[in-house]
């Protein structure tokens, strides 16, 4: 392996590659095989000769026979031998490649292999003088020229704007990103069994709208040239999901992408995967209960404990989780009363007083929202249920029983992440109607989140819905915080950036 590399131009690299690649063809050799038949994964070849070695009644072993391919991370030369480090997805194996094990027409082909290059390597896994565990190549055979380097060996991939772009070259040049995604592939697959478990039917629903509707949030707009009519993708299922109960189905749940004209920072990707559950005959005080028992089941199941630390923050998953209604909390972090009034103009004196910035165009339900997000949720590090909000930021979930200026809605925070929503949810379709007709106010009052009303929602609601309970999970939230990781874009495969 030609080590020229470092110190020429991204294209003086490529050319060299192309130069091999030439010399591997003119061998008469494939660089692009079709298959390459393994025996075991990396990881199982190393578990398989570590057992095999503690059986040994000489506390050694003579080796395990073995077929492993992946990509070269690493190579070093010592005259008449030489060491590669390859990898797969289930770790690291050294090579130790010997001119007289390989013979020499095949050590001089090593030449024309790089850092980057896939290989399949068969031999003897064993241990080297020094400890290591190896495979002792017999024969190796390339699979897979690759024609761009890799990022350097020391420094690997740093540069934030490149690892999100060309996310397999992160993946590539940095192994713990791959074990990111693999916990948020664990962690989604948990929450299925969960679901299944509990006798919940999977679903898929429209992506396509004609009326974007099941949460508060601007779209993204779409033309069906057939049709020759404007379509919104989706920002929630909710709609349609809560149609399935009148229609028969009792529990019901998708896991799915959500789409949101909105901005982007380290909470918020404009495509994002949530899962959203409903439950016929249940309220919110119920599925709270079960929100709680399905994210310790799910969260646990994926760190393998019920504590785990999250950005310096130590968090415990012991039950119960406190439970706190949101202008409890808002007396108690902010040190203000905004259930005593609903007066627009004295609940943003109050906010103002408390230090939280109001403009002109906030609604009560908006001031309410500010200083949740300003005041109470930096304190909910400890997992924590906020309950009954106001009316006016519901307008799909039940009247609260006895205090109608209230909603029966709750949202779990952990790490003073918003991890969900939740409510009872509202059956009543003159009541329904009524909310839908305050949204359209605020949306010609210049509000371009409120929702729409939407009438094929509303006689569905005519049909009967039974007293059901929903629940949405932000699944990108969630994998964020069993990954410790600080932004959702190291989540999410590909997230969303500004083109360029």
């Amino acid at each position: 392996m030609e080590q020229q590399e470092h110190h020429s131009t991204e294209q003086d690299l490529r050319q060299f590659r192309l130069n091999k690649l030439e010399r591997i063809r003119a061998r008469g050799d494939d660089p692009y095989k079709y298959a390459f038949t393994r025996t075991c994964m990396i990881g199982e070849a190393r578990a398989a000769f570590e057992e095999a070695e503690a059986k040994a009644s000489d506390g050694q072993s003579a080796g395990i026979p073995a077929s492993l391919g992946g990509r070269i991370v690493a190579f070093r030369g010592h005259g008449k031998s030489a060491f590669a480090d390859l990898r797969d997805e289930t770790g690291k194996i050294q090579v130790f490649l010997g001119l007289n094990q390989i013979g020499e027409a095949a050590y001089a082909a090593l030449d024309d292999l790089d850092i980057g290059d896939f290989i399949g390597v068969h031999g003897m896994v064993k241990r080297t003088k020094r400890g290591e565990i190896t495979i002792f190549a017999e024969r190796y055979e390339i699979l897979c020229k690759s024609l761009r380097a890799l990022p350097e060996k020391w420094h690997g991939l740093t540069d934030v704007e490149t690892r999100y772009r060309q996310r397999y070259l992160d993946m590539a040049a940095n192994p713990e990103v791959l074990d990111i995604f693999k916990k948020r592939i664990q962690l989604i697959a948990a929450m299925r069994e969960w679901l299944a478990d509990h006798a919940f039917y999977e679903v898929e629903t429209p992506m396509l709208h004609p009326i974007p509707g099941g949460a508060t949030a601007r779209p993204f707009i779409t033309h069906h040239n057939t049709f020759d009519c404007d379509l919104y993708l989706r920002i929630a299922p909710e709609l349609y999901l809560k149609k399935l109960i009148v229609g028969g189905f009792d529990k019901v749940f998708e896991i799915n992408r959500c789409f949101r004209n909105e901005g982007v920072d380290t909470k918020h990707n404009p495509e994002f995967t949530t899962m959203e559950m409903y439950e016929a005959y249940q309220d919110y005080m119920g599925l709270m209960g079960e929100t709680e028992d399905m994210l310790c089941s799910v969260m646990e199941t994926v760190l393998g404990a019920a504590t785990f630390t999250y950005q310096g923050m130590e968090i415990s998953l012991a039950r119960p989780w406190r439970r706190i209604t949101l202008h409890e909390a808002i007396r108690q972090y902010a040190g203000i009363d905004l259930e005593s009034t609903h007066d627009r103009d004295e609940a943003a004196k109050r906010a103002k007083s408390a230090g939280v910035e109001i403009t002109p165009a906030m609604g009560y339900g908006k001031i309410v929202d500010e200083v949740m997000s300003a005041k109470v949720i930096p304190h909910l590090i400890q997992p924590t249920f906020l309950y009954d909000y106001p009316i006016e930021l519901s307008p799909l979930a039940k009247k609260k029983r006895g205090n109608p200026a209230l909603t029966e809605r709750f949202q779990p925070f952990i790490a003073c992440l918003e991890v969900g929503n939740a409510f009872s949810e509202l059956n009543d379709p003159i009541d329904q109607r009524e909310r839908f007709m305050e949204q359209v106010k605020l949306r010609e009052a210049g509000d371009d989140e409120a929702q729409y009303l939407d009438e094929d929602f509303v006689t569905a609601l005519e049909v009967g819905m039974p007293p059901t309970a929903g629940l949405g999970i932000g699944l990108d939230r969630l994998a964020m915080l069993v990954t410790d990781s600080a932004s959702i874009r190291e989540v999410i495969f590909f997230p969303q950036l500004r083109l360029v």
